[in-house]
């Protein structure tokens, strides 16, 4: 297959950029080692916390310190004020709006930058995610700020830890976004271990309410790409019951009252549940796979495993059937010859939910029970279907942050597709998303080219 589709592409070289972000390689060893000091600072802060590090309304007072009187510090690295205030405005414009796109109130763009004028930790955090999205949109390497914003995050971070400061969540979020963000996905798990042991030591979950309920989704969106990467041989790092309340955790109808009342009047909470739904299809793969595969016995779910999968299907169904108008299509176009569907949102959320949505499904079309097969035939029922509807999604809606999003479920889709045109179309995509957003994605693109049967680089090469 590979001899048919690259001969004309095989002697172009690629850029070292390229290969590097192929490779999934850390480029910095210090970046190393400050990954590995944050994530043994985050265990250690776990393993003996302070009592306020479990406060029973984990968002009460996060927003008194904006009120009070104090000023960003700048003096805690070399870097110029002049070189600090250019990164914090790289925040607030482009970084800041992706981690916001299921939030309309904008907490990581209006509220955590007041909150971190009196949180050295939380503002040399949101200064090393800046300065490494800039750094890796203009492939620069050397001495960076990035890693000097980093260590000083790091050691304010220690103390927040030891004092019980509900901050210490937010800090780790950024600083795991960060670590994503810097390549080496492979081992996304190991970036997001850390912050998600502390989210379980505070009882912070899905409707905690307040700033930290948006701070917990987005960790839960990392989680999930992990869910996805690891492809059905690992769930979610954060057990799926630490998501939501306990007193609904052992009910599913309860689970879906809950997130429908919450949704019923808003899109980002609609949004935040298919991220749980789409978690919920990786749980259930991962532990059908470890029951066939391992002859492990199934030890938190006693329902047949056919009950789960129709149960689940019915929730992705039923999530669809009650979008509001927000999370539906403003203009949708089909499909033509190998193209894929416009479809397009005005709605920031509604893009990447309605991306998981499709993704979801064909993670339960993969494993759809043989009673069912063939039974139905709505279109829904097609995991071809899907895999061209993310794809026209992504190709329709710019939004940085939807792009990054996209990463993993364009790799569920791309695995779908056989023709050429459809192959280098995801690769522009992908390559597309990195050159925007500075986050590395073409190792995904490593990664479909060996499913499509092409030798390493050879779609890169074409674009």
């Amino acid at each position: 297959m590979a001899d048919t589709r690259s001969h004309a592409v095989r002697d172009r070289n690629l850029s070292p950029q390229a290969l590097s972000s192929f490779d999934g390689t850390e480029a910095d060893p210090r970046l190393f080692a400050l990954q590995e000091e944050l994530r043994n600072v985050l265990f250690v802060g776990v393993a003996n916390p302070p009592a306020s590090l479990h406060p029973s309304s984990p968002a009460t007072g996060l927003g008194e310190s904006a009120s009070r009187q104090g000023g960003f510090d700048f003096t805690q690295t070399t870097v110029p004020k002049t070189r600090i205030i250019k990164h914090l405005k790289n925040w607030i414009s482009e970084c800041a709006p992706p981690l916001d796109k299921f939030d309309e109130a904008r907490h990581f763009g209006i509220h955590i930058p007041n909150i971190a004028r009196t949180s050295p930790a939380l503002f040399y955090s949101m200064l090393a995610f800046s300065a490494t999205q800039s750094e890796k949109k203009k492939h620069l390497s050397g001495t960076l700020d990035s890693l000097e914003f980093y260590q000083a995050s790091i050691e304010f971070l220690k103390t927040d830890l030891r004092e019980g400061n509900a901050t210490s969540l937010i800090t780790a979020c950024i600083l795991a976004l960060l670590e994503l963000m810097s390549g080496n996905s492979k081992n996304w798990r190991r970036h997001v271990e850390g912050c998600a042991a502390l989210f379980e030591a505070s009882g912070v979950n899905g409707f905690s309410g307040g700033l930290l309920q948006p701070v917990f989704w987005c960790f839960a969106r990392m989680d999930l790409c992990g869910a996805i990467i690891a492809d059905g041989t690992k769930s979610s790092v954060l057990d799926m019951d630490k998501w939501i309340p306990k007193s609904v955790a052992n009910s599913t109808n309860l689970i879906r009252d809950k997130f429908y009342h919450e949704s019923r009047d808003n899109p980002d909470m609609h949004a935040n549940w298919v991220v749980y739904l789409c978690a919920k299809a990786c749980d259930l793969a991962c532990r059908r796979n470890r029951f066939l595969e391992q002859n492990q016995q199934e030890e938190t779910d006693s329902q047949p495993f056919n009950e789960q999968w129709n149960q689940l299907w019915n929730d992705l169904e039923y999530w669809a059937e009650t979008r509001g108008p927000a999370m539906l299509p403003v203009r949708t176009k089909a499909a033509t010859g190998q193209g894929f569907p416009e479809i397009l949102y005005a709605h920031y959320a509604a893009i990447s939910a309605n991306q998981l949505r499709h993704a979801a499904s064909i993670i339960m079309l993969d494993m759809q029970p043989q009673d069912r097969a063939g039974l139905c035939s709505e279109p829904q029922w097609s995991a071809l279907w899907h895999a061209r509807h993310i794809c026209g999604i992504s190709l329709t809606n710019s939004h940085a942050g939807s792009l990054v999003n996209a990463v993993q479920p364009l790799f569920l889709a791309g695995r779908l597709f056989t023709h050429p045109k459809e192959h280098l179309t995801i690769g522009k995509l992908l390559k597309f998303t990195e050159d925007t957003t500075g986050w590395d994605t073409l190792w995904r693109l490593a990664d479909l080219e060996q499913v499509w049967g092409y030798r390493r680089g050879d779609i890169l090469s074409c674009i």
